[in-house]
């Protein structure tokens, strides 16, 4: 049987979350190129090394530690790694070699928390700091000069998506954005009950989010109308993944919940033991998410669920304070940042068979 390594890499930055790329008919590509991937689905359909027989045997393979916490994972494209990081820049890097291609600083005390989504040759990415308006910012994917910004007015906290031309987020005044992906202009907005922390999921014209006020929101992309939502028993911070007509999702109230599309029928829901606060990734069959610790538990674990029963294959403690840090899955492995809050420390793991 083979087994499955697990790298763990750290940078002298705060990784946003990994994100997987377009792939052409017959060409064996899976980047991870967004938070979400291709239309923010976070399902790498081409990923075909890992699998629901072998992901049990996942070891960790390699570490690499910064002096910052890692609180979200990279995107990927085409050799290149996308990043952001505390000290206020987007690093570009390359992939085989770690060599820095070019960074990007977007302001003195500022923050880049989310993940960076690369698409038709711009990095989209948001930066925050408490009491600074979050500004979204369109960088030159190849040199790192600033094409535009947009200013909600309030701080962003989760990853842009980019689909057909448009960019989604939201933002800390509660509402969700739509913009004009080549010039930044505001083409909708839709108000939710409380801050949205979350990055938005895009599939077959409906924006999925979640938000603090414990709801799940399905949107029209074309309009922001709403067409349903799903009230948890906790805030929805992370992100959504829609793979193969479901809909998953997390929620403070620890479940991983699993819906169907077309009916928003619940199919499925898991409980951890501490905070969903992260985003899953799907492959191969394969759910992966993490949890956080809790006022009454220290459950700081990357998971792998059966996609479609949401059954648990496989779970990996994690020692410290854990972030929000979403997994990504690309090229045969699996990606989960860490970051620790009091000894502001943390790292990137890399999981990877032998």
């Amino acid at each position: 049987m083979l087994r499955i390594r697990v790298s763990t890499i750290v940078l002298s930055i705060c990784f946003a979350s990994l994100a997987w790329g377009q792939q052409s008919d017959g060409i064996a590509i899976n980047n991870w190129s967004e938070f979400t991937r291709t239309n923010m689905h976070r399902w790498n359909t081409y990923e075909k090394t890992l699998s629901v027989q072998n992901v049990p045997n996942l070891t960790l393979k390699w570490s690499y530690s910064p002096g910052v916490p890692v609180f979200s994972s990279p995107a990927e494209l085409n050799n290149v790694v996308y990043a952001g990081a505390y000290d206020g820049n987007m690093y570009a890097w390359n992939a085989t070699t770690g060599a820095k291609l070019w960074s990007y600083f977007t302001e003195v005390g500022s923050w880049i928390y989310s993940s960076p989504a690369v698409a038709n040759g711009v990095v989209y990415f948001s930066s925050v700091y408490p009491g600074v308006p979050g500004v979204i910012y369109a960088v030159n994917a190849t040199t790192g000069a600033l094409l535009w910004t947009y200013d909600t007015g309030t701080q962003i906290w989760g990853a842009p998506a980019v689909v057909d031309g448009v960019v989604y987020l939201g933002s800390e005044n509660n509402s969700v954005y739509a913009l004009n992906a080549t010039t930044g202009a505001k083409i909708w907005s839709f108000a939710t009950g409380a801050f949205i922390e979350a990055t938005p999921a895009v599939a077959n014209g409906v924006v999925y989010i979640g938000s603090d006020d414990n709801k799940f929101y399905a949107l029209k992309a074309s309009t922001g109308t709403l067409l349903w939502s799903y009230t948890t028993g906790g805030q929805i911070a992370g992100s959504a993944a829609v793979a193969g007509g479901v809909v998953y999702v997390g929620s403070y109230d620890g479940y991983v919940y699993a819906f169907e599309a077309s009916t928003h029928a619940l199919l499925w829901k898991y409980l951890t033991i501490g905070n969903v606060a992260s985003s899953p990734a799907v492959a191969n069959g394969v759910v992966y998410i993490t949890t956080q610790s809790t006022s009454i538990s220290s459950d700081n674990s990357l998971y792998a669920l059966n996609a479609s029963t949401g059954a648990l294959l496989w779970s990996y403690p994690i020692s410290g304070t854990l972030g929000g840090g979403s997994p990504a899955v690309a090229k045969g492995m699996v990606y989960f940042p860490i970051g620790d809050i009091y000894s502001f420390t943390g790292s990137l793991l890399a999981f990877g068979l032998d």
